[in-house]
């Protein structure tokens, strides 16, 4: 059987040359241990075991590190670079990075991985041969998956994206659970392969999730309130924003809707820290001789 890049391999020592040593098969096939990529527990009188990949001439060449995946095999590899018109560079634990060609990356590029986000990949070849990174299929993911029980409802976890699409964003958590977040259940649309945290919002028959990324209603109520003081203060105390404001005026100010902006209100009315009056809204407590 050829020699074939993305595999492991247990090759013999053919001869030495100045810049490495050549290893083969049963075959007499010959491929290259460069010096660079021999480590402790060689020896030239034994088998060695060894990853088959191709170099930057695209050469195929041998190296004894161990790759975090291979042909068939996946496991999660680090972004580390982005080439606008080719795609990501993963690290998968070898000298050489390999691309995830823009084929296999969202359409978006808002939402493609970006340095330091994590993909659940495996290695893959061409038709000529080319040795490729390649995310998971959703066939994969539901075979890694595991099921979510009905006690996992409002538990908190963190997961890392894994396919975004027009219907939402799929992760997969921590606990190895399949996730599914619908775009109202967020605030901005995650990157494939950033790692995000949020809440289980519901448990479905066939073991998966329904998940958000907005905090509770009571943290969400803090946040919108501080949000709204906060504009308060910078406006000297006052704004021209009431509980019956139209809904696009608070939605294009403050960016939330008019419901959240009065339960957010009703909290600083309620602290004392904000009260209405003809339109308008002023900071502190209204005087009761008024």
């Amino acid at each position: 059987m050829a020699l074939q890049a993305g595999t492991i391999a247990t090759l013999h020592v053919k001869n030495r040359q100045e810049y490495g040593w050549f290893l083969e098969d049963e075959e007499e096939e010959a491929v290259l241990l460069h010096n660079s990529e021999v480590r402790d527990g060689f020896e030239p009188n034994e088998p060695v075991e060894v990853f088959l990949y191709q170099d930057h001439g695209g050469r195929m060449a041998a190296t004894m590190d161990r790759p975090l995946i291979t042909l068939g095999e996946y496991g999660w590899v680090e972004v580390v670079g982005e080439e606008m018109k080719l795609g990501v560079f993963v690290n998968i634990g070898i000298s050489k990075d390999a691309l995830v060609s823009e084929d296999d990356l969202p359409y978006k590029f808002e939402v493609r991985p970006i340095e330091g986000d994590k993909l659940y990949c495996t290695l893959k070849l061409d038709k000529n041969g080319r040795l490729f990174a390649k995310p998971a299929t959703e066939e994969k993911i539901w075979d890694i998956a595991k099921r979510a029980n009905k006690t996992d409802m409002n538990k908190d976890f963190t997961g890392i994206v894994y396919r975004t699409g027009k219907a939402g964003t799929w992760i997969i958590t921590d606990d190895m659970h399949r996730a599914f977040l619908h775009p109202t259940e967020r605030e901005d649309e995650p990157r494939v392969g950033q790692t995000v945290t949020g809440r289980i919002i519901d448990v479905h028959d066939d073991g998966s999730v329904n998940v958000s990324l907005l905090g509770r209603r009571t943290e969400r109520q803090k946040d919108d309130a501080e949000s709204i003081y906060d504009y308060l203060m910078i406006r000297g105390g006052k704004m021209p924003y009431w509980d019956k404001s139209l809904p696009e005026e608070i939605e294009k100010r403050f960016g939330i809707s008019k419901g959240a902006f009065k339960r957010a209100l009703g909290k600083l009315m309620k602290e004392g820290k904000a009260y209405q009056e003809d339109g308008w809204t002023y900071a502190g407590a209204k005087s009761e001789s008024e």
